[in-house]
Order: C-alpha cells, then structure tokens, then sequence
C-alpha cells in the first residue's frame, strides 16, 4: 500500500492501443476499466491534490500535496471486500510462476532473497532454468 498510495500521473503513459504504469521503471498494460477509472481521477483532481513538483498523486490524500494514507486506502478495501495483502499474495505467487525470482525482485523492487522466499512458497523451482543458462 505504501507504494501503491505515492505513485503520480507521471507513472502513467500511453500509446494508441493501450495505457501503461510504470513500476520501476518497467511499462505494465493495465486493464481497460482500471486505465478508465485512472483517466477519470486524474481529470476530476484538482490542483489541491499537486506535489510541489506538479505532479498529481492518483490516490490523493486530504492534506493538499499529499497522497492518502495507505492504511486508510488498505481499510477501504477491505470495506469492500478487497483484502490488499491477500490479493499482493497471490499476485506475487502468479508472477513467479511465470518469471524467475530474479527477474521478479528486478521488476518489483524487492531483495531478490524475497523474490526466493516467496518462489519457494510457490513451489516454483527455476534452478534448472538457471542451470540452463550456464
């Protein structure tokens, strides 16, 4: 949620078919609805919800300039049905099941000792994958 709550407009770009959020650097296709819903609160926002720099937070907080509280935007969704730690859990299960540890905590930002904790979890093996590169 931490990070979640500090990303601003400038993480987001576009091109004719689709819009991207860039984590660390790295461009991900949102989903159609999501990119709506993100078009819609960046065009309803108002110069209260700016950083100093300009730039506005998707998630703004009350305080201008500032982004929501991120345990505020974590009870939110669990309002509604959405626990934010169970749904981070299984994204990062999914993921390693595609992508290597290392490419994980590359693209995600984590220790890559993380990005192999969590692949065990998901008793994901990539150690013949890496073999394979020797």
């Amino acid at each position: 949620m931490t990070r979640i709550v500090e990303l601003t407009e400038d993480h987001i770009s576009r091109d004719q078919e689709h819009t991207y959020l860039a984590v660390n650097q790295h461009p991900f296709v949102l989903p159609p609805k999501l990119a709506r819903l993100i078009d819609d609160q960046l065009r309803h926002s108002t110069p209260r919800h700016s950083t100093t720099a300009g730039r506005r937070y998707l998630l703004p907080g009350q305080s201008p300039g500032r982004p929501r509280n991120p345990l505020g935007l974590a009870d939110t969704l669990r309002h509604h049905g959405l626990p934010a730690r169970a749904a981070r859990n299984t994204a990062m299960m999914d993921a390693l099941a595609d992508l290597p540890p290392m490419v994980i905590a590359d693209l995600l930002g984590i220790h890559p000792k993380t990005a192999e904790r969590w692949a065990t979890l998901a008793g994901e093996n990539w150690s013949a994958y890496l073999a394979s590169l020797k």
